[in-house]
């Protein structure tokens, strides 16, 4: 596996991915291959290990039709492409939706040697994949519902929080249905058989 001695960043890529139960590992290595290949590997196998030894890597699950990345490579700003290439090819065999957390770390920050002003170019992105935008959109829903009572419940009762949940589902519920009815425009017109077909079977790359 190919290391970068002068990679600006140690990106961290980690989540869970439900996977279709017909998936097979050739489909899961080339859905993959933008991780891999960014990596210098020549096959998922030869890719899968992280940077770091304690961490599982690239992991497929067969019998619970899990796919477990914890997975570090030595890279830069473009490695956000294959990031988008990773997700559009995930969607096709994902089961449900999943949150895929990446990290970039300033591999070239040192704390001890800056002066004290300075800061890291740490970066964080959260990413999202699913067999449809609605099951997308539900991921994104409940990291959202945890974070704002995680947050709310240091001054509040759970019990007294149901306000603030229904309003962030209603929210949602008006960015699926603008979603739906901008898919529904931009079908073609002619016939495409079935209207519960998730807007012609078109899927966003990923949503912020």
């Amino acid at each position: 596996m190919a290391t970068y001695d002068n990679a600006p960043f140690e990106i961290h890529v980690h989540g869970d991915v439900p996977l279709r139960a017909d998936v097979t590992y050739s489909q899961l290595q080339e859905a993959l291959k933008p991780l891999w290949k960014y990596a210098g590997a020549k096959s998922l196998a030869d890719g899968a290990e992280s940077a770091y030894e304690e961490e599982p890597g690239l992991r497929f699950d067969a019998h619970e039709h899990l796919l477990t990345m914890c997975w570090t490579v030595a890279g830069d700003q473009d490695f956000r492409q294959s990031l988008d290439e990773m997700c559009m090819s995930l969607n096709e065999l994902a089961e449900e939706g999943a949150a895929i957390e990446v990290s970039f770390y300033d591999a070239e920050f040192d704390e001890d040697e800056e002066p004290p002003e300075a800061e890291a170019r740490d970066d964080f992105l959260m990413l999202f994949v699913g067999p449809t935008p609605a099951a997308i959109m539900q991921v994104q829903r409940d990291l959202l519902v945890d974070d704002v009572v995680g947050l709310m419940e240091r001054h509040f009762d759970s019990q007294e929080l149901g306000g603030v949940v229904a309003e962030i589902d209603r929210l949602f519920s008006q960015r699926f249905d603008a979603l739906v009815s901008s898919l529904e425009i931009g079908k073609p017109p002619r016939g495409s058989g079935g209207g519960g077909s998730h807007g012609g079977g078109r899927r966003p790359r990923h949503l912020h």
